[in-house]
């Protein structure tokens, strides 16, 4: 196993959609509170509170882990919880994760596809957001224990050395 201390910077639990119909009509409302200082994971099931949460057709995609970096080189204007993933972390590539399984801190995820950016994300982040976040769009996950994700610094550990995020 191999184990690097990564942060997570960001956590959000929504229990709607706010990207739906096309992005000229702009995004719904969001409700509040959507960036807790932690969330409770439930294997099989997703994040307690969330839009997928025991969401059949997503049970393999119910938490959405994203590298915070990607955002980040948008430019300080990007918001990140406007791209609507679930867990974004530092120091982690976790778009290069593709069948891992990987540990945040007491919680296991399987690491199962990309969560591909959409023409939202012009809207909702920057000008040109879509065509820069193709392949760092985060990873949408499954997962396999059941746990309480927390802000702040925790230990990811994979099977496979995880990789940094690659500088731009």
């Amino acid at each position: 196993m191999y184990d690097r201390p990564v942060r997570i910077e960001l956590l959000l639990a929504s229990p709607l959609h706010r990207y739906e119909g096309r992005p000229s009509d702009g995004p719904r409302d969001a409700i509040s509170p959507e960036l807790p200082s932690s969330i409770e994971v439930r294997a099989g099931l997703g994040i307690v509170g969330d839009r997928y949460f025991n969401q059949r057709a997503h049970r393999t995609a119910s938490v959405t882990i994203m590298a915070i970096e990607s955002i980040e080189r948008l430019g300080a204007a990007a918001n990140p919880a406007d791209a609507r993933r679930n867990v974004y972390v530092r120091d982690l590539d976790i778009d290069s994760m593709r069948d891992e399984e990987l540990w945040l801190g007491d919680v296991l995820f399987r690491v199962h596809r990309p969560a591909n950016p959409c023409a939202w994300m012009d809207v909702a982040l920057a000008p040109g957001a879509h065509r820069a976040l193709r392949g760092r769009g985060g990873m949408r996950c499954e997962p396999l224990t059941s746990g309480t994700l927390h802000l702040g610094p925790v230990t990811a550990r994979t099977v496979h050395p995880p990789a940094l995020v690659p500088l731009f």
